[in-house]
């Protein structure tokens, strides 16, 4: 029996840790410190599942109807 992966749920959009380049490019783009995102807690169950820590900024890629994707950022804190 294979483990259940909350990811590969049709309704739970794409998660994923970024890194210090593209972190440098969100920030800068929206003009806002790492403490302005929104922010998730490190015991989301998502978060907890893709190895995220305190400090980390995740991106979440939503399937939108009008947009095609839409992307999301949060800060990971405790």
């Amino acid at each position: 029996m294979s483990k259940f992966s909350l990811l590969d749920h049709e309704f739970i959009p794409r998660h994923e840790i970024i890194d210090e380049d593209e972190i440098k490019s969100v920030l800068k783009k929206y003009n806002i410190g790492r403490e302005q995102l929104p922010k998730i807690k490190i015991e989301d169950p998502v978060i907890k599942e893709i190895g995220a820590e305190v400090g980390d900024i995740v991106k979440i890629t939503r399937k939108s109807q009008t947009a095609g994707e839409a992307l999301y950022y949060r800060y990971v804190i405790e």
